[in-house]
């Protein structure tokens, strides 16, 4: 798999683009996973008032989130592709530092973390998937924008993470919902607090 020429492509047009566009990849490159753990706790606070499934799909998507990274750096681990910001002749110098050697390029870790929480998020809070879709992709795209991904990488990252994490979404979903009712039942004031009372009746 090669895909040299069009992160060329995408690190020449990286290079061409005003210096707040840079700054914003970079910005987004760097620290837009935090978004999706303020979504986490967001969505986990919101579910309280709501069903034992609420809870349980509210609970599990940071759980399948760390799922689909240790099976991404398992592969990665494996692979041992080299990063194209130093494999790549006649590339755009990346526009933040090459991650030290022996840190692989295949997949994207940050794909794959973003692909997941995208899914779980989505499917804990539906309407939530307008954005947390569009914002997994961008993940994506600004690793290879910065110049430390190929877009094979990339784009596997995120088709790992996705299909993964909605897979242990659903295989998951009944269990945990019997673990959040029983927690519920127990009634002890740790536990309704981190599961809430449910819905009012």
């Amino acid at each position: 798999m090669d895909s040299s020429d069009l992160y060329r492509d995408i690190t020449d047009f990286a290079r061409d683009t005003p210096p707040w566009v840079r700054s914003a990849f970079e910005a987004e490159t760097k620290y837009g996973l935090l978004l999706f753990g303020v979504l986490f706790i967001a969505v986990w606070w919101r579910s309280r008032g709501h069903d034992d499934r609420a809870v349980a799909l509210a609970v599990l998507a940071p759980l399948v989130t760390a799922l689909t990274y240790v099976v991404s750096e398992t592969v990665k681990s494996t692979v041992d592709e080299e990063r194209p910001c130093r494999a790549v002749a006649g590339a755009a110098a990346s526009l933040i530092a090459c991650p030290a050697y022996g840190d692989w390029s295949f997949p994207s870790n940050h794909s794959a973390i973003a692909g997941g929480a995208a899914v779980g998020l989505a499917m804990a809070a539906r309407r939530l998937a307008v954005w947390t879709l569009p914002l997994a992709a961008l993940m994506a795209f600004s690793r290879v924008f910065v110049g430390v991904h190929y877009p094979h990488d990339v784009a596997m990252g995120l088709l790992l993470g996705v299909s993964l994490g909605a897979l242990l979404m659903v295989a998951l979903a009944g269990v945990m919902s019997r673990i959040v009712a029983a927690v519920r039942a127990s009634r002890a004031p740790v536990a309704v607090w981190f599961t809430g009372p449910g819905p009012t009746r």
